[in-house]
């Protein structure tokens, strides 16, 4: 597959940012505007989060890799998308399409598409997990980021090790996984919160699932 048109826009526009902010303000003002904070920060921390893989310094460490310290807040995202994906449901997608579009306007194509590969196979282990275990939501989240973290975060690690050589190191691998599961437990134990009040309120099992998923009106 060729991906020579995304090193090429990136070649133009990595440097002018001129060119990059007043399009990424507006798409974040836009979202802002119409009651999706969340959403808009999602959309905001993907292509920070790549670029950061880019270009900030990393620390040698002593198993000869080199620790990339925005690794720990990868884990962030996962919250984040949770609570975009209660504002917007299954237009997440689209969401995660237009992060990684502004990824490609400061990012290297290696690193977009190792981003684009882990977030689809996240993803699809959400997916699995979600519709063929019938645990609570707040069990399945632990789940789903338990069987998705470590092969996600290699395969990122691996591509932005091309661009970045020595971020594909244990040191940055377990930090990015640790930073996963703790986001993944911060939003179980919002959810189960959820599901014990539905329970006290005599709601139905799925009440805290159709509270996650259901689109915020405007």
């Amino acid at each position: 597959m060729d991906f020579s048109w995304a090193e090429k826009l990136y070649a133009i526009t990595s440097s002018k940012p001129e060119v990059i902010l007043p399009i990424v303000s507006l798409v974040m003002l836009a979202l802002l505007l119409t009651k999706r904070p969340a959403t808009a920060l999602y959309v905001a921390m993907i292509p920070f989060v790549n670029w950061s893989f880019a270009h900030v310094p990393t620390v040698p460490m002593p198993d000869g890799g080199e620790f990339q310290p925005l690794a720990i807040v990868t884990g962030l995202i996962l919250v984040v998308r949770d609570f975009a994906q209660r504002e917007i449901s299954h237009r997440i997608f689209f969401m995660m399409a237009l992060g990684l579009l502004f990824s490609s306007l400061t990012t290297p194509a290696a690193i977009v598409l190792a981003s684009g590969v882990a977030f689809l196979i996240s993803e699809l282990v959400d997916w699995a997990v979600f519709t063929f275990t019938k645990r609570p939501l707040s069990k399945r989240v632990l789940w789903s980021c338990l069987a998705s973290a470590p092969l996600d975060s290699a395969i990122f690690l691996y591509g932005a090790n091309m661009v970045t050589p020595g971020v594909f190191a244990w040191s940055t691998i377990i930090t990015s996984i640790v930073s996963k599961l703790v986001g993944a437990l911060i939003v179980a134990r919002v959810v189960g919160a959820r599901e014990r009040r539905a329970a006290a309120a005599g709601a139905p099992a799925n009440a805290a699932l159709d509270t996650m998923k259901q689109p915020q009106s405007s």
